[in-house]
C-alpha cells in the first residue's frame, strides 16, 4: 500500500506546498498488517495497532477513520491544535469501544500514533502557521534538513524511561527484553495525552513519520544514508517512503513497516529548519475538551 502526491495552501503573502509519499508493508513475518496511515492535508500520521484477534488492525484503522471524518481529501486548509487533540480524543474513545463491544473476555486493543499537522496556532501557542508534531507510544517523527536526521518525538516506552533515568544505554535498549513494552497508547485508558511540539513553517522542511517496524531494522544513521542515497539517485517510480520500507523489509522485516514522508516548502523563504527538543510545548488533552 503506497501513495504519493503534492498539494498546496495559499493565502495573502503565504504559500505552503507539501509533497507526500507514504508506504506500508506487512513485512516478512507477520500475517496481518496492523499499521495504518492517514495522509490527507493538513494531517499526516502513522498508527501501529496492537491486540489479538484482529483488534490491532482495527484499532489503527479507527484512528485513521476518525481523522478522515474531520479532514476530507481535496481541501487543504490549516487546522488548529485544538481540533487535532479533539480527534485524538475521539480516536481514543473509538478504540475503547472496540474492546467494549467484544464478544469474549480479555479483549485488548490499542494503537500508537505519531504525526504532523499544518496548524494555525491558536491561544494554545504562538500565532501563525506552524507544524504541529504529536505522538503517543513508540511510533516516531523525525526531522531532516538535507544534512542530518533528528528524532523529534520521545518514545513512550519502558526502555526509553530506563534510558532517560540512566539505567541503560540507547544501545542496550535495542536488545532489552522490554523493548516492545510501551507506556502510553491510544485506547489504553479513558483519557490519553499526546506529546506536542510546535515549530514555525519556514523554508524547506522534511518530516519522516514511521512505525517501529522501520527503526527495528534500520538505525538513524542507516536511515539518513538511505535518504541521502535516494536524493542523489532516485529510482524512477519509487517514492522515498517506498524506498525506506523496501530496505527495511530486505533487512528482515520482522514487523509491519509504515512510513510517511512530508516535504514542505514555504514560498519566498530560503531558510531550513529541523526541530529541536526545545520546540516541545505542553498542550494538555483535557484543555482541548473546552475548546469551541
Amino acid at each position: 500500500m503506497s501513495a504519493e502526491f503534492s498539494t498546496s495552501f495559499a493565502r495573502e503573502h503565504e504559500q505552503v506546498t507539501v509533497h507526500i509519499s507514504a508506504a506500508s508493508d506487512v513485512g516478512s513475518i507477520r500475517q496481518v498488517n496492523e499499521d495504518s496511515y492517514f495522509a490527507n492535508a493538513p494531517v499526516f500520521l502513522v498508527a501501529d495497532g496492537m491486540g489479538g484477534h484482529s483488534y490491532g488492525d482495527r484499532a489503527s484503522q479507527t484512528v485513521a477513520a476518525e481523522f478522515n471524518e474531520t479532514y476530507e481529501a481535496g481541501t487543504f486548509e490549516p487546522t488548529t491544535p485544538h481540533v487535532v487533540l479533539e480527534v485524538i480524543d475521539r480516536s481514543n474513545a473509538g478504540v475503547q469501544n472496540l474492546v467494549s463491544a467484544a464478544d469474549g473476555p480479555g479483549a485488548v486493543a490499542g494503537t500508537t500514533l505519531a504525526g504532523v499537522a499544518l496548524v494555525e496556532a491558536d491561544e494554545m501557542g504562538p500565532q501563525g502557521l506552524h507544524w504541529m508534531i504529536f505522538n503517543i507510544g513508540d511510533s516516531r517523527v523525525y526531522g531532516w534538513n538535507g544534512r542530518s536526521l533528528v528524532q523529534i518525538t520521545v518514545d513512550h516506552s519502558a526502555v526509553q524511561e530506563m534510558v532517560s533515568m540512566g539505567l541503560i544505554t540507547a544501545e542496550e535498549a535495542l536488545v532489552h527484553p522490554d523493548r516492545n513494552v510501551i507506556t502510553r497508547a491510544v485506547g489504553s485508558e479513558a483519557q490519553v495525552e499526546a506529546d506536542i511540539w510546535l515549530m514555525p513553517t519556514r523554508g524547506h522542511q522534511v518530516f519522516l513519520v514511521c512505525s517501529d517496524g522501520l527503526t527495528k531494522e534500520l538505525d538513524d544513521a542507516q536511515i539518513a544514508e538511505l535518504i541521502l542515497a535516494y536524493g542523489a539517485d532516485p529510482e524512477p517510480g519509487l517514492s522515498l517512503a517506498e524506498h525506506l520500507v523496501q530496505n527495511a523489509v530486505e533487512r528482515g522485516g520482522r514487523d509491519n513497516i509504515t512510513v510517511v514522508v512530508v516535504e514542505s516548502e514555504l514560498a519566498n523563504d530560503d531558510s531550513e529548519a529541523v526541530a529541536r527538543a526545545g520546540d516541545r510545548v505542553h498542550l494538555p488533552a483535557e484543555e482541548s475538551k473546552d475548546a469551541s
